[in-house]
């Protein structure tokens, strides 16, 4: 079979996006999903995002990690799926569509930035010095210092496959505060590896570094990751974070056909 695809990046974070509103593609096929975004066999990507119709919303938001599973929510995914489905002609502007973990809502705003509003955070774990907190995804936080030399893959992995979390697994960000800025690097599940941004986990540091009163300047938080820079725009309620939005730029990287 011959699948057309498009491949999308957000700050370095990459998606294999193919239009599904067909259905061609077996939502249940792992094993090609983990082909296609193997990086010397396939196309090569952090996972794969399905676009499928929907009865009520502008479309359907399916995500896979680069191991081929079915995954949880993915921010930078739903910044670039939202720039895929302006390419179709399926939105103009703004739009609203249905993820795994709920209704999302994201804005174009022009020059390739797109805004993408996240779930509410209603709960979370502090710890001394690291934090637990679903962004619709699981992610664990780690305060350190000297982020840029920490072995991510080693002390990631490590967190990762620990007795608490190996099951169904957890991503982990290592945080610091610079200047005004948060740097941000993260190992992500299903990846297996550091990817060069996360916007869940982008989300759930800057969540946690307001817990931890690193945030001087609260909302909005400007954050670095390897791949570039971030913007999240959050309020505190009740305990909780309500209005959560994801701004960074997206870009298109090319279109092609694979045989599968």
């Amino acid at each position: 079979m011959k699948i057309k695809f498009h491949k999308y990046q957000g700050t370095g974070n990459d998606f294999i996006i193919i239009d599904n509103r067909e259905k061609l593609v077996d939502r249940q096929n792992a094993p090609l999903f983990n082909k296609l975004c193997d990086r010397k066999f396939g196309i090569g990507a952090d996972g794969v995002i399905l676009l499928e119709n929907h009865d009520s919303l502008d479309f359907n938001m399916i995500y896979f990690n680069a191991d081929g599973n079915e995954s949880s929510m993915c921010g930078n995914g739903g910044r670039c799926i939202t720039a895929f489905a302006e390419s179709l002609g399926m939105i103009s502007g703004n739009c609203k569509f249905e993820a795994t973990d709920g209704i999302h809502q994201a804005e174009i705003l022009g020059d390739g930035i797109i805004k993408l509003q996240m779930s509410d955070v209603t709960e979370y774990d502090q710890h001394e010095n690291f934090f637990v907190v679903n962004t619709g995804s699981p992610h664990y936080v780690k305060y350190c210092s000297g982020v840029s030399d920490i072995d991510i893959v080693k002390e990631g992995r490590e967190i990762r496959q620990s007795n608490e979390y190996k099951a169904e697994g957890i991503n982990v960000d290592f945080i610091e505060k610079e200047n005004d800025r948060l740097m941000v690097r993260t190992y992500e599940r299903g990846v297996e590896d550091e990817t060069l941004a996360c916007g869940t986990g982008v989300v759930a540091s800057v969540l946690a570094a307001e817990a931890a009163e690193m945030l001087s300047n609260g909302s909005p938080a400007q954050v670095i990751t390897p791949g570039g820079e971030l913007t999240v725009y959050f309020e505190k309620f009740n305990g909780g974070y309500n209005n959560i939005w994801l701004e960074g730029p997206v870009e298109f990287v090319y279109y092609g056909e694979i045989n599968t």
